[in-house]
């Protein structure tokens, strides 16, 4: 019995893929179990793990998006050899928990980053501590960035954040558009730490945290940790792993 899924983004360009896929698939009779191919951009691939958190299945992605940091290029040809050779590397989300001014709790996770993000005209004014040890006291900006590896080349490499080895035990801590200290340009710290961003004026300077694209408004503190109970297995085609991208990604940098 074959017991892969093959899951679509709606839009033209991922059906077409799908049509094809499920061609050279009935062609090949290829069978893989645990396996659930995600057809669409970076954004479908994470709602697609969230929603398949818990079923310890192996997600392979191919791209019908702009850039697909997560995903890989669609071969007709080749497809078939690429899903039976592809590699696999696991990684674990940030979750989230916040409190917001009604003193609610909320918890999400995050595979990319949490954002904590001025949600009015208004700087937001923060706290930030790495457990009981203070980071930076007071940040006037427009926001922070807690980011993972495998997240540290999008949102987080836009405001100028560090790419983080896929290996690193690390997560990035980057500001975004500090005003004080202006200096600070952000914290690489141990991915066991948890995170605790505190909002220091809440009724004149009102905040939102966004776990990858889950918002909570009006956020008075927000506690960020690695879940390492969650596990999310990703396929990649040969020499085009996870680890490999984000080298490139560093280069790029560099170079600029």
């Amino acid at each position: 019995m074959n017991k892969f899924q093959i899951i679509s983004d709606k839009n033209k360009k991922s059906l077409k893929i799908k049509n094809l896929l499920v061609k050279k698939i009935n062609q090949n009779q290829f069978k893989k179990k645990n396996l659930i191919i995600v057809i669409g951009g970076d954004g479908f691939m994470l709602q697609t793990l969230k929603k398949n958190k818990n079923s310890n299945k192996q997600f392979y992605g191919i791209n019908s998006g702009n850039y697909g940091f997560l995903m890989n290029k669609f071969s007709s040809k080749n497809i078939i050899k690429n899903l039976s050779k592809a590699n696999m590397v696991s990684i674990s989300p940030l979750e989230m928990t916040v409190k917001n001014k009604k003193n609610q709790f909320r918890k999400s996770i995050a595979i990319n980053e949490v954002s904590v993000l001025r949600q009015s005209r208004q700087a937001a004014s923060l706290s930030i501590k790495q457990g009981s040890r203070q980071i930076i006291k007071n940040l006037v900006s427009d926001g922070v960035l807690v980011s993972t590896p495998a997240g540290s080349t999008a949102y987080n490499l836009s405001v100028h954040g560090p790419i983080l080895s896929l290996h690193s035990n690390k997560l990035s801590i980057s500001p975004i558009s500090a005003f004080r200290p202006r200096r600070w340009k952000g914290k690489i710290v141990k991915d066991k730490s948890k995170i605790i961003i505190t909002n220091l004026n809440p009724s004149k300077r009102p905040i939102s945290a966004v776990a990858d694209n889950l918002e909570v408004r009006n956020a008075k503190s927000i506690w960020i940790k690695i879940n390492n109970k969650i596990k999310f297995n990703l396929l990649y085609d040969k020499n085009r792993s996870l680890q490999q991208k984000l080298k490139i990604e560093q280069l790029r940098k560099e170079i600029k």
